[in-house]
């Protein structure tokens, strides 16, 4: 039941691109069928659902029991905002997925506390900011032939570079940039991205729903369709599934809602290659039937 202060049940968190845009081109259009066949789904259970960016001052978070993370996809380029913004407002509401998994996810390092927890992961070497150390001889440490350079804390592919020893010069200057504000990931590259793509499996309440596969257009190894690349229905194996299970039992926390992106490692074992907690893309309009099974999480919930 509603407190007399609370107006929502839940807010679908989203950013202000996506609130009642003007014009939609096709992706646009997508993050906007995404986001109305959940709010759908949450209105048939009888909740009262709204859509705001979350960035947005003039809406009082307090007027709202749940706000649940899904297409806040600019806070990329506003970090420090954001951080803030989800200090304040965790007081305020109750997120979905939670400010504690949010805060352990947003960090690549998470990727250490996985690996630790015989998790399959690319190999890493980790530099922090700060660290006085160049590509070259990270290659020479390393002994790969090539590698993805990304930052700890990014999305949408920020900064992330496909380099050899041969090339890496020409990214250096902008990696010892990189490095005085912020920690870096300095990864095998695995060939697989370009051969056989990147899976991705969603898990709802823990348990799977659905997965799509990832291929990055000809010539290019990022996968997003925003970077051109196209993403088809998948059904996985066994073996996959039960990777992907694993890899939510490893973590420390459980979410409602996650989506393990699996590439296949240099040995064709399946390796972590994210695991998206916070406002992961889950291809609703591939599995409509996945948005109401979200909702009937978040209808077990206390209103």
């Amino acid at each position: 039941m509603l407190t007399a202060k609370a107006m929502f049940d839940i807010v679908i968190l989203t950013d202000h691109r996506y609130v009642n845009p003007k014009k939609a081109d096709w992706y646009t259009q997508q993050v906007l069928d995404e986001d109305s066949l959940l709010q759908t789904a949450l209105e048939n259970k009888g909740l009262k659902v709204c859509k705001k960016d979350w960035a947005d001052k003039g809406f009082d978070w307090t007027t709202t029991k749940y706000a649940i993370f899904r297409t806040t996809w600019d806070y990329f380029e506003r970090f420090d905002e954001f951080f803030i913004w989800l200090e304040n407002t965790k007081k305020k509401t109750t997120f979905i997925n939670s400010s504690e998994i949010i805060n352990w996810n947003i960090d690549k390092h998470y990727l250490q506390d996985l690996a630790k927890n015989k998790i399959n992961i690319a190999p890493t070497l980790f530099i922090e900011k700060g660290d006085k150390i160049t590509l070259l001889a990270l290659f020479t440490k390393a002994k790969w032939n090539e590698a993805v350079l990304k930052p700890a804390i990014s999305g949408a592919a920020r900064h992330t570079y496909r380099i050899t020893p041969s090339n890496c010069s020409e990214v250096e200057a902008v990696f010892q940039e990189l490095i005085e504000s912020e920690s870096m990931l300095f990864q095998e590259f695995l060939n697989n991205i370009t051969k056989k793509g990147e899976i991705s499996l969603i898990l709802i309440g823990g348990k799977y729903t659905h997965a799509v596969k990832k291929i990055a257009k000809k010539g290019d190894f990022r996968v997003q369709d925003d970077h051109g690349g196209r993403v088809e229905k998948y059904t996985p194996t066994k073996e996959e599934i039960v990777f992907a299970e694993n890899c939510l039992t490893a973590s420390p926390y459980k979410p409602m809602y996650a989506r393990v992106d699996i590439v296949y490692d240099n040995n064709d074992k399946p390796s972590l290659s994210e695991l998206e907690l916070i406002e992961p893309e889950l291809w609703f309009r591939f599995f409509p039937e996945a948005a109401e099974k979200l909702a009937e999480e978040i209808n077990k919930l206390s209103f």
